[in-house]
């Protein structure tokens, strides 16, 4: 069984020495490891292996846009080697793994990067337009970003319990959207899109914008943790995509699909898998594309789950900001860990086999798979 890594770094040497896998079929892999403008230590690692006679299928997988979630990503992205990369034909179909795109947040184990910037909601170009978005997340303020040092995990639950309750007259739905479609505003609150494109944001544009030209056929999944049913991973939809989720949770032949709207998932601004599916689109109307993320769930998602998913969210973006107790450091390492990493075997065990069925369902459908 493919285990989760423990760190960033053990992370990354298991990435890398993937590319004797891949040169071994494809000649002309390669790896390109691009250090982060203010520390050489943190790198985002492409690697990279071109169709060796016709490109016409690509398979991009990246994970780590959120930087925690790239522990349970490079996991998901060594079983798609050990077990799925025999499959592929070499000669038809190109790979573009990445690893993580946000290296300061898995490093540091958090999913922002090193402004804050949740990369998930920076794939835009006009960020002055964007500001009046989610305007009413400052009248939630109380609730999902108190700026003051937090006391201790007991005073805390209580307060944000009481917070939740003066909140819930607007409605749960309204509460969620507010916490988690992204705003562009408050620079060091819940889901900040930025001011502007981040580094990683435009490196990920180029490599995947220049792989992409030469093929017939693109598939992208990007791979994220924490939202959705705790025993079933979700496949996520962009708002572009044409198909209806029950219809690709027919052709993929996997259990739960979700679109990106309010009914289904939540609205996001600034998602990396709608700009690219878009971008493909629009740039190069011939070709075939389907993008789309695997969510695993972890808390689960009922009401109180949600809650508690909020909570941990809302605390730990505090906590990076404003500090607190060696108590509360303690206790929010162990929470947000759980939240985006469990440490239930039986959940990875679960989020493996959900990986395969979604693996075998899209690339089998997709005709990627060697006959």
């Amino acid at each position: 069984m493919t285990d989760i890594p423990a760190t960033y770094e053990s992370s990354r040497d298991q990435f890398r020495a993937a590319l004797a896998s891949l040169s071994n079929r494809w000649a002309g892999s390669r790896l390109l490891s691009h250090s982060l403008a203010d520390n050489s230590d943190l790198t985002i690692d492409v690697i990279s292996a071109d169709a060796t006679r016709d490109k016409q299928k690509l398979l991009i997988l990246t994970t780590g846009l959120h930087g925690i979630e790239g522990y349970v990503g490079a996991a998901v992205l060594q079983l798609f080697i050990e077990e799925y990369l025999p499959r592929l034909d070499p000669e038809t179909t190109g790979l573009l793994r990445v690893h993580p795109i946000n290296a300061y947040g898995m490093k540091h184990r958090t999913r922002v990067n090193k402004n804050s910037v949740d990369l998930n909601r920076n794939f835009e170009e006009n960020f002055d337009s964007l500001k009046p978005l989610n305007s009413y997340y400052e009248s939630l303020a109380h609730l999902l970003n108190p700026a003051r040092p937090l006391i201790n995990p007991f005073y805390e639950k209580l307060a944000f319990a009481r917070n939740v309750l003066k909140a819930l007259p607007k409605g749960a739905s309204h509460i969620r959207e507010a916490a988690l479609m992204g705003q562009y505003r408050v620079h060091n609150g819940m889901y900040f899109g930025g001011f502007e494109p981040q580094a990683e944001t435009k490196f990920i544009q180029k490599i995947v914008g220049d792989a992409v030209s030469d093929y017939a056929q693109i598939v992208l999944l990007d791979i994220h943790t924490g939202y959705g049913p705790r025993w079933q991973m979700t496949l996520v939809n962009p708002p572009s995509e044409k198909q209806t989720a029950k219809e690709t949770a027919t052709r993929f032949n996997v259990p739960l699909v979700a679109g990106v709207n309010p009914d289904e998932f939540y609205t996001i601004h600034g998602d990396m898998v709608e700009y690219f599916h878009k971008m493909v689109a629009s740039k190069y109307p011939d070709k075939k594309v389907y993008a789309g993320a695997f969510e695993f769930g972890t808390y689960g998602e009922s009401l109180l789950q949600g809650i508690h998913s909020l909570q941990t969210t809302a605390l730990e973006n505090t906590l990076r900001w404003f500090g607190g107790s060696d108590a509360m450091h303690t206790w929010m390492k162990r929470e947000y860990n759980e939240l985006f990493v469990p440490a239930n075997p039986k959940w990875w065990q679960k989020a493996q086999a959900d990986a395969r069925q979604a693996f075998d369902g899209i690339l089998s459908a997709e005709e990627y798979f060697k006959e």
